[in-house]
């Protein structure tokens, strides 16, 4: 220490001054961006991927931003799209939200912007319903994945009904190609197209990406397996409790006859609201010039079964033209590697009658009693949560699974079943969107102190798999159990039980061939 003290003065004596580290700075196609680099990690935050979708361009196809040659700050956030941030969000927003929001993140290891090896790409696409979420959660940091080689991407798109509006003038103005609605999903294209584009500047590799999301952000998933735009975008796909029956979040037509539902219907029931009336140019400008909160007008996971909102992406007829699991039997989707699950205690259950649960099994309700409360007079909350998580999400991720497995794709379904163990009193199993921080590996911002050795176990396993995927296309963790292709005649899944990763033979299998048998 005393040496090292001594050559600083000495440094300082001949009047020069210490070199400190640059930050590190790298080149977009629309301008240089300088970020932050932190225990060998560089993170740059707040990239414009496009220009900010207000004034003329709401409800537009998003466009390219404006270039600039000074480097651009790239330490902090930009603005979540606007949103009525949902209470008590297991991921609340970091920042606040505007309708200028259309921002990419991007973490690295600091030694991929030296050396010439490129690293493996992830793109996170957050939930929400379509009407919350962000990037900017503490959870979503992609500091771990960089640290274990990875360049790891988010970035915002429209949300609510910026993202997803369909209105007769909308339609008459034939902007865009004729691409209509879906402005959230354009918004992820035109983001993987700015990683295509970009990444390799980052150090990461343009041909080996692979997109994740979880609840709409595995439903965003979904629609980039089967919309034509985004083809050969990525290369490998994982959906986190996406669910793939249109019982959740059914797509509604564009358009539909007078009477019947459509997204247009909700945007003109909007607009009437609003006190825009008429479907010229004149109403489309009004609509343009409305004040972003009364657009938002209290939308979110809690107010979004009103008539007012036409429930997130919708058959357009260009990008998304069927459900998703008609694309994929008839073979109309990129096929690639997939891993595809739900967490054990996955959907929403919000209360009601026994009837209300064992009614919709129909003429198998005795079986499904049986199945679901096997002692009878259980706890309602136990077994209709399960019921409406199979329904929801289980279920359809196994049919998923079947689907695509049987055209040859290397699919690979997992359950997340492993619950911190600070809730275990409180949960019988993982809810939904639980596994999030362990795939990220930031159980400390979600649990803090109530974190313990086990958990943080659990999400070293998960992160390793996701990364294996993410490097090989095949779900591997160093001293893990090998994970099997799925079968549908064995049926063996990864459950990242209690215990840690374990591969078995699916244990809901009886329950989920009731609820294929018996709810479309």
């Amino acid at each position: 220490m005393t040496l090292r003290i001594a050559a600083l003065a000495a440094v300082t004596s001949l009047g020069a001054t210490p070199v400190l580290a640059a930050d590190p700075t790298v080149p977009t196609t629309f301008g240089p961006v300088v970020g932050a680099a932190a225990e060998g990690v560089a993170a740059f935050k707040g990239v414009p991927f496009a220009a900010p979708p207000i004034g003329a361009l709401r409800w537009r196809a998003p466009q390219p931003p404006k270039a600039w040659t000074a480097p651009r700050d790239a330490k902090a956030y930009g603005p979540d799209c606007m949103q009525n941030p949902f209470p008590g969000d297991a991921a609340p927003l970091g920042v606040k939200p505007a309708e200028d929001c259309l921002y990419a993140n991007v973490w690295t290891p600091e030694a991929a912007l030296k050396d010439k090896v490129k690293r493996p790409v992830m793109i996170w696409i957050y939930g929400g319903g379509f009407v919350n979420g962000g990037s900017s959660p503490a959870v979503y940091s992609g500091d771990r994945f960089a640290r274990d080689g990875v360049v790891l991407v988010s970035f915002n798109y429209r949300v609510g009904r910026f993202g997803f509006f369909a209105h007769p003038a909308l339609t008459a103005a034939k902007a865009d190609g004729g691409l209509l609605g879906n402005y959230g999903l354009m918004d992820q294209i035109a983001a993987l197209k700015w990683v295509r584009d970009n990444i390799a500047a980052f150090g990461g590799d343009p041909n080996n990406v692979t997109v994740f999301g979880e609840s709409a952000g595995g439903m965003s998933v979904h629609a980039l397996l089967t919309a034509p735009q985004a083809k050969g975008l990525f290369n490998k796909a994982i959906i986190e409790s996406g669910g793939g029956r249109p019982r959740l979040l059914p797509a509604l037509p564009l358009t539909a006859p007078p009477g019947a539902r459509s997204a247009e219907a909700a945007g003109l029931a909007f607009a009437a609201k609003a006190g825009v009336s008429g479907t010229d140019a004149a109403a489309l400008d009004a609509l343009r010039a409305l004040p972003a909160d009364t657009v938002v007008d209290g939308l979110n996971m809690a107010t979004s079964g009103t008539p007012t909102w036409g429930g997130g992406p919708m058959l357009d007829g260009k990008m998304l033209t069927r459900e998703t699991l008609e694309a994929y039997k008839a073979g109309a989707w990129s096929k690639m590697p997939v891993m595809v699950g739900a967490t054990s205690a996955d959907g929403f259950f919000f209360g009601g009658s026994r009837d209300q649960v064992f009614a919709p099994f129909g003429a198998r309700r005795a079986e499904a009693e049986a199945l679901y409360d096997p002692k009878g007079g259980g706890d309602i909350k136990v077994y209709g949560w399960a019921a409406a998580g199979d329904r929801m999400f289980i279920e359809p991720a196994r049919a998923v699974a079947k689907t695509l497995s049987a055209q040859g794709a290397p699919v690979y379904q997992f359950r997340f079943s492993y619950v911190a163990e600070s809730l275990r009193g409180q949960w019988w199993g993982a809810p939904h969107a639980t596994e999030i921080p362990f795939v990220f590996d930031t159980v400390d911002a979600r649990y803090g102190a109530a974190l313990t050795p086990a958990d943080a176990a659990a999400a070293k396993a998960a992160h390793a798999y996701w990364i294996g995927f993410a490097k090989t296309g095949v779900p591997a963790m160093s001293g893990g159990p090998a994970w099997p292709r799925y079968e549908a005649a064995s049926d063996r899944i990864m459950d990242f039980s209690w215990q840690g990763p374990k591969v078995v033979a699916d244990p809901l299998k009886a329950r989920l061939d009731l609820v294929e048998a018996t709810t479309p």
